[in-house]
């Protein structure tokens, strides 16, 4: 029992700590990572830890589509400082959306949930609202659908944005952006290879699959915990999206060369440029958070890899520079992180239509601080995780405008990739099931 709460029913404190973070992503404003870090109390068992980021992820993915049912299925609208209650009807709308919850036992710990929440008044509410799903959910799924914000569960203005830089695309990337993400790998190379991988998979009783043009990278078919990942502990692999294992392949370090990372956390793609070249890099790794930036070097750790980890604002090289030009650059820059909804359904609900133009000041900000610490030859590749062609292609331009001697560096690029007008490539969401970025490799000409 926790701040008075009565003792919970079966199911009811999963439930009750999912509403609560969806509530804080909501009414706070922080992401569900924060949220879950800063709940009150004694923690959950780790199976009802584990069942309630599930329903608090599914939830926040569904939740516009269930703003738009509950107040279907409501007689009077939710009072707007009443996130918790309408937290916990989007995680009992959820369970009953997913077709592998019983909606008996789902209603019925939705319900105990109110109670446990310290709610008790709310719980007949939570009840009749639920079992007025379960009788006319299809009729009223079938009404909100006419509105797009809850047809594709996303914000209005997203989805406009979408439209206009993806007419063709748009569709397919705001539906796979409501699918659950897969579980990608990265194979450690240096200590085994991909062949070797997935037959060690297949005697554990999994199954993966590679990706063309990622030579590194396999996906489960069917995710499992990290600890029952075959390999992960002794190094053998990590976890990466197959679309964030492509600047190392782009950028293709060379032993010895001088590497920047300028905003690292959580640190795959620097492990990964340093397993590319053996681990012999000059790199230095920089992140302004030194929470995230020590998770880079507990991941390097694992893999026997070191680097130079620098807590350290990218864009003020005066403050950790030493003078000495890089071969390569990698750029990841803070974006939208449009790309990534279907991996943080948290974002629909963090990100403004205000913020992209903010953000494109940083991102160019930061190219122009960054590209004269590039020696001549060398290469800088830009990496977002949007889709939105403002912090892309536009701020691109923007830079090689002011920047003659910056020169787009073309490669042969799987088929997966889309070419951008202005230059790059764009992974969308779905399409070889990877994560949606934008990279563009330029090349420092001149003496």
């Amino acid at each position: 029992m926790r701040d008075g709460m009565r003792a919970p029913a079966p199911g009811a404190a999963s439930r009750g700590t999912a509403a609560r973070a969806v509530a804080a992503v909501l009414g706070a404003g922080c992401t569900l990572d924060e949220a879950f870090a800063n709940l009150p109390g004694e923690p959950l068992p780790e199976a009802d830890r584990a069942q309630a980021r599930a329903l608090a992820f599914g939830a926040l993915r569904w939740h516009h589509r269930h703003r738009a049912l509950i107040a279907r299925l409501s007689d009077r609208p939710l009072p707007r400082n009443e996130r918790l209650l309408e937290a916990l009807l989007s995680v009992g709308l959820f369970q009953l959306h997913d077709a592998r919850q019983p909606d008996y036992a789902s209603v019925s710990a939705t319900v105990e949930a109110a109670r446990w929440l310290g709610r008790p008044r709310a719980a007949g509410f939570v009840n009749a609202t639920l079992r007025r799903m379960q009788r006319e959910g299809e009729a009223l799924r079938a009404a909100v659908l006419a509105d797009e914000t809850a047809r594709w569960s996303q914000p209005a203005w997203l989805i406009e944005r979408l439209r206009q830089d993806w007419p063709a695309q748009y569709a397919a990337v705001l539906e796979a952006s409501l699918c659950p993400p897969p579980l990608w790998l990265r194979v450690n190379t240096q200590r085994t290879t991909v062949a070797d991988y997935l037959a060690a998979l297949e005697a554990a009783g999994m199954q993966g699959t590679t990706l063309a043009g990622v030579p590194t990278a396999v996906k489960l078919a069917t995710p499992v915990p990290v600890a029952a990942i075959p390999g992960f502990a002794a190094g053998a692999v990590s976890v990466q999206d197959a679309a964030s294992q492509w600047p190392a392949v782009l950028l293709a370090p060379a032993p010895g060369m001088r590497v920047l990372d300028a905003c690292a956390a959580p640190g795959g793609k620097c492990a990964h440029l340093l397993e590319q070249a053996g681990g012999t890099l000059d790199l230095t790794a920089l992140d302004i958070d030194a929470a995230r930036l020590a998770r880079v070097g507990e991941n390097l750790t694992r893999l026997g890899l070191t680097a130079h980890l620098r807590v350290a604002d990218a864009g003020q090289p005066g403050s950790w520079w030493d003078g000495v030009p890089f071969d390569r650059i990698l750029l990841d820059a803070p974006c939208s992180a449009t790309g990534v909804i279907r991996r943080h359904p948290d974002i629909k609900w963090l990100r403004r239509a205000s913020d992209i133009a903010s953000l494109a000041a940083r991102q160019l900000e930061l190219l122009d601080r960054l590209w004269p610490l590039l020696r001549p030859g060398g290469r800088l590749l830009y990496v977002t995780c949007s889709l939105l062609r403002a912090e892309n292609d536009a701020v691109l331009e923007r830079f090689r405008a002011g920047h003659p001697e910056a020169a787009l560096v073309p490669a042969t690029v799987p088929d997966w990739l889309l070419p951008v007008p202005g230059g790059g490539w764009q992974a969308l969401p779905g399409t070889s099931d990877t994560d949606g970025l934008y990279y563009v490799l330029m090349a420092r000409q001149g003496g």
